[in-house]
């Protein structure tokens, strides 16, 4: 989730899922409820920035967020970070994990509860210095599967430091997990193999080696493996703009997680974005609300940009960012509809460069431009010559067309006032 802010790398080892404890069923279904709560989160989080890298730890009260306070938790490491304090524990997460008022530090959270999965991310945070979602599942105290998602934000006491720690989690009691197992249907989207984020356009062999990233993450202290996100996510057919933001970006950052080496990774994050936007058209007063919340700008002319700051982050690169809005703005031209945009990207003549070429000359007026060279050309054979004399006696130097004359000497017939290209000739005469 975002954005959502973005880093990534590549992965290698073995194709099967990571992490999924062999007695644990199917992950059970996590519907939009849940998914609406951490996409509120998260907007919550970004509407406290006010420009700052860090939202400011005097502006948050989580006991006072009704929408999801319940489900919260706050992590102070004022004191340091080996130990963090938990200043708030909201009331849902104190009951699914039958704890009282006094568990006040990570290190009294009991061993597989629900708390303790949330609080064993926050070193990532810290490391990565941007909002982390998670999902997984586990067995907990009471031998019951747990199927959760969450979110944890970074906040600070001065602007640059993260001392603070904010959480929302939500989850589902699938009931005693020796019987989950022949009752429970595999609903969720499959996580991420290692095989397939390192499928792409270069090899596995000539990719950087791996590094911790923020979309991996330990599945809690009692040593299991590792658990990824899952590579796609499925919503209903009347999802709502919300949801299709979380799973655009959801989608997004498998893609930054990729780096860029799989294409496949890409389609999919450019297909959900897509689908996004032609939600948002029909739901316009709903799109109007996130993007102020977001504080990103409507364009009337370039109305997919604002999509893929939402879906990339603002402060992805601005290249990138364009050749996206040029690749939904052609699918947009062609009437492509929702779902239908991984199938039309596949099928373009050179993928996703070829989108932004198509785009590009779609935007052009028929009629050819004209050389604005051989312009330049035709009006300078016609120019009178000048002298020397005649340029401007206050610079140091001066640069100069010429044009040869019927004697087969040079004559200046124009002087070039940019300052720029003056400089870019100094330069070039330095080489």
């Amino acid at each position: 989730m975002d954005s959502f802010n973005e880093h990534g790398h590549a992965f290698d080892g073995p194709a099967e899922p990571i992490g999924v404890p062999p007695e644990l069923p199917p992950r059970p279904a996590i519907g939009t409820d849940e998914r609406r709560m951490h996409v509120r989160a998260y907007n919550y989080w970004a509407s406290l920035l006010g420009g700052r890298e860090f939202p400011s730890i005097e502006d948050l009260d989580p006991a006072n967020i009704t929408d999801f306070a319940a489900h919260s938790v706050l992590l102070d490491f004022t004191a340091g970070r080996d130990n963090p304090a938990m200043p708030y524990v909201g009331a849902a997460v104190r009951r699914e994990c039958d704890i009282g008022d006094d568990i006040a530090q990570i290190d009294q959270v009991p061993s597989r509860s629900l708390l303790s999965r949330l609080t064993d991310h926050y070193m990532q945070i810290i490391a990565n210095r941007a909002p982390i979602g998670f999902e997984a599942e586990f067995v907990n105290q009471r031998g019951h599967a747990i199927c959760y998602r969450g979110i944890m934000m970074p906040f600070s006491s001065d602007g640059d430091t993260i001392d603070f720690i904010y959480g929302v989690i939500n989850w589902k009691d699938v009931g005693d997990a020796a019987q989950a197992a022949t009752t429970i249907e595999a609903e969720l989207p499959p996580i991420v193999t290692q095989a397939e984020c390192a499928q792409g356009e270069e090899t596995a062999e000539t990719a950087p080696p791996p590094e911790p990233a923020h979309l991996t993450w330990d599945n809690g202290p009692d040593g299991d493996a590792t658990v990824e996100v899952p590579e796609e996510v499925v919503l209903d057919a009347d999802a709502g703009l919300a949801d299709r933001l979380w799973a655009a970006r959801e989608s997004a950052e498998v893609c930054k997680q990729c780096d860029g080496r799989s294409r496949a990774a890409l389609y999919r994050a450019l297909a959900t974005a897509y689908d996004f936007a032609v939600a948002a058209a029909q739901s316009p007063e709903d799109y109007a609300e996130i993007l102020f919340d977001a504080g990103v700008k409507a364009q009337a002319r370039a109305p997919m940009t604002p999509v893929v700051k939402l879906v990339f982050g603002i402060d992805y690169d601005k290249t990138r960012l364009t050749e996206f809005a040029a690749a939904l703005s052609n699918a947009q031209r062609c009437g492509i509809a929702m779902g239908g945009f991984v199938a039309f990207i596949e099928q373009a003549n050179g993928g996703l460069k070829g989108l932004v070429a198509a785009e590009r000359q779609a935007r052009r007026p028929d009629k050819p431009q004209a050389d604005k060279a051989e312009q330049g050309r035709e009006r300078l054979r016609k120019a009178p010559a000048m002298t020397l004399a005649e340029l401007p006696d206050e610079e140091e130097f001066a640069l100069v067309v010429t044009r040869r004359n019927p004697s087969g000497g040079h004559e200046v017939v124009a002087l070039v006032g940019e300052q720029a290209m003056l400089d870019r000739a100094l330069r070039r005469a330095a080489d």
